[in-house]
């Protein structure tokens, strides 16, 4: 295992933090046990989620490059920390949703749940002032956020890592109802950045369909740890060792 030593914080969002390290080309990615909601109006602080996070991650973003879709990740260095591929991240927020649920099901009304069939991709620009407001490529080409060939890129890609993910969670009797996906430019090549967590999709019991995801915390059903470790159990996710 590598020993990397955390240098400057380059950036700290809601529950991550990245900092460099003495490697130029690889980043440190931290794994916080920070909650947050709506903005940051909603606040805490959730003993072991950041550990949990970090190991969900390490171990899909390991299934997605076993099927062939290349990713920042490198490998675990900590409980809470994971060495990650310097990019040059896109800001942009690529979503797939296989059912209704959220913003999405608020602003066509209807019902959560639902199934949708072929699933909905959307973009949203990534700047947390403006609550990252819904974008079409339209936008993404007027304002030069990436170029028409690295969308085409994002969207191939976004839907492969549905295609891959969502049978492993139903394997695991989980159903998949949407996620949100961040790429950057690793020498001009469009890759995998940002992380894979129940922080940032809504992932459904198959059965039950108990929510195993951060709306537990959104929406004050509490037991948000207990159910990110059901679902690292349900994976398979072998613990730090």
């Amino acid at each position: 295992r590598v020993n990397m030593e955390r240098k400057q914080n380059l950036y700290s969002g809601k529950a991550k933090s990245i900092y460099t390290t003495d490697k130029d080309d690889l980043l440190i990615m931290h794994f916080r046990d920070d909650a947050t909601a709506f903005d940051g109006a909603k606040k805490d602080e959730l003993p072991g989620k950041g550990k949990l996070n970090n190991l969900i991650n390490a171990h899909l973003m390991r299934e997605l490059e076993e099927a062939g879709i290349k990713t920042h990740f490198v490998e675990v260095i900590s409980e809470t920390e994971s060495l990650v591929k310097a990019l040059e991240m896109l800001p942009i927020e690529c979503v797939v949703r296989n059912y209704a649920a959220g913003s999405l099901a608020k602003r066509l009304a209807i019902t959560e749940g639902e199934s949708l069939e072929p699933p909905i991709m959307e973009f949203f620009l990534k700047r947390d002032e403006l609550h990252d407001p819904m974008i079409n490529e339209s936008h993404i080409a007027t304002f030069n956020l990436a170029t028409a060939e690295q969308v085409a890129v994002m969207k191939r890609l976004t839907f492969q890592v549905n295609s891959i993910l969502k049978p492993l969670f139903l394997n695991a009797g989980i159903l998949l109802v949407d996620y949100k996906l961040e790429f950057g430019l690793l020498d001009g090549k469009v890759i995998l950045g940002d992380e894979f967590s129940p922080d940032g999709c809504r992932l459904w019991d198959a059965e039950t369909l108990d929510k195993l995801d951060k709306d537990r915390f959104r929406r004050d059903l509490g037991g948000v740890v207990e159910a990110y470790q059901q679902v690292a159990t349900r994976l398979g996710v072998s613990d730090f060792g």
